[in-house]
C-alpha cells in the first residue's frame, strides 16, 4: 500500500464521499505531504474539495482559528491530519453536532498512515460489537495488568462509543486509523502503570505509574507529564486531571506497538487510559489537553466477570 492508496481508502471506504459532497482537509505544516494526499483522493470524487493548512497548535485539544472551526461545521465531509490533536475540541464536537461526518488523524506519519488504514474494517467493527456486547451494560469495569495496574472506572450514566472507522452518516466521528470501544466514565478509582506508548515520551522505555482518586489523577510518576497536566492546570484547575477515558483496542490488524498513540491504542488487545479533556467523547470537562497512556497484556472484568478481548 502507498500513501495515494491509504488516502482513498481513507476518502473511499472510511468517510464514502460522494461526488454532489463537499470535503474539508484540515493539516498543518508539519503533516502536509498527508493533507495533500487526502486531498488529492478527495478531488478525484468532488469538485468541492478544500484542503486549509496552518502552523501546528502547542497543545493536543487545542482549539483550532475561528475559520477552521467555521468550515469544519460547514462542510459535509472532513479529515485532519495534524501534529496536534483536534480530536478534543468544540470546534470538532460543534462540526459534528452539526451533521459533517469526519476523521481526525493527529499525530500521523506517512508510516502510520499507510500500516494503520490497511486494515480489514469488517473485521474491526465486528471486535467493536463483540465487546460492547460484555461491557456496554456493566456498571463498573476493573482493569488490571502484571506491573501493578489495579483500577476500577464507573461509567454511570454516560454512554460505551465504538470507533470502527466507517464513518458514511451524518454526524459520524472517528479516529484514523480506527479500532476501539471506549467511555468516559463518571469516576474511577485506583492505580493504573502505562507500559506502551504515550506522548510526550512514544514507545516508553520505563513504565509510567498513576495514582486516581475518585476520578482524579493525584500523583503521576514521570516529571513531562506531570508538568503537561500542571500547565494546563494553570488555565482549567482540576480539570486538567479528570481522568477522561477508558478505551479498549479492537484493531485486529496492528500486531506491534510502533510509538504512535493514535495506532498504539487501537492495539487489539491493549487498554488505555486518557488525562484531561472529554467533553468530545461523552463527559463534562473541558480542558486543553488529552493524554493517553497505553496498557499491554491487561486483564478486564465487567461486574466482576472477564472480559474477551480481541487478538491481533
Amino acid at each position: 500500500m502507498t500513501l495515494a492508496d491509504a488516502a482513498a481508502t481513507a476518502i473511499n471506504q472510511c468517510m464514502n464521499l460522494q461526488p454532489d459532497e463537499t470535503c474539508l482537509i484540515v493539516t498543518d505544516d508539519e503533516r502536509e505531504a498527508i493533507g495533500e494526499a487526502l486531498y488529492g483522493a478527495a478531488t478525484a470524487v468532488t469538485d468541492e474539495a478544500l484542503i486549509l493548512r496552518y502552523p501546528p497548535g502547542e497543545q493536543h485539544g487545542e482549539e483550532p482559528a475561528l475559520p477552521v472551526a467555521a468550515a469544519l461545521r460547514a462542510t459535509d465531509v472532513f479529515l485532519a491530519p495534524t501534529t496536534k490533536s483536534l480530536s478534543h475540541t468544540r470546534a470538532r464536537s460543534e462540526a459534528s453536532d452539526a451533521g459533517a461526518r469526519g476523521a481526525t488523524l493527529p499525530g500521523i506519519t506517512e508510516e502510520v498512515m499507510i500500516e494503520g488504514l490497511d486494515a480489514d474494517y469488517e473485521a474491526i467493527a465486528a471486535a467493536c460489537e463483540a465487546l460492547l456486547d460484555q461491557v456496554g451494560r456493566a456498571t463498573e469495569i476493573r482493569v488490571t495488568s502484571p506491573l501493578g495496574t489495579d483500577i476500577t472506572v464507573v461509567p454511570g450514566d454516560r454512554p460505551w462509543q465504538a470507533d470502527t472507522g466507517i464513518n458514511h452518516h451524518p454526524g459520524d466521528f472517528s479516529n484514523l486509523p480506527a479500532g476501539e470501544v471506549f467511555v468516559s466514565p463518571e469516576t474511577a478509582t485506583g492505580t493504573y502503570v502505562v507500559d506502551g506508548t504515550m506522548m510526550p515520551h512514544g514507545r516508553l522505555d520505563e513504565p509510567i505509574e498513576f495514582t486516581v482518586e475518585d476520578g482524579y489523577i493525584t500523583e503521576i510518576g514521570d516529571d513531562a507529564i506531570r508538568e503537561q497536566v500542571e500547565t494546563a492546570a494553570d488555565e482549567v484547575g482540576r480539570a486538567a486531571s479528570n481522568l477522561a477515558e477508558l478505551g479498549i483496542g479492537t484493531n485486529v490488524g496492528v500486531t506491534d506497538l510502533v510509538g504512535s498513540v493514535l495506532l498504539d491504542e487501537k492495539a487489539a488487545g491493549t487498554v488505555h487510559l486518557a488525562i484531561g479533556d472529554d467533553a468530545g467523547i461523552g463527559g463534562d470537562t473541558e480542558a486543553p489537553l488529552h493524554l493517553d497512556g497505553i496498557i499491554t497484556k491487561p486483564t478486564v472484568y465487567a461486574d466482576g466477570e472477564p472480559v474477551d478481548l480481541p487478538t491481533a
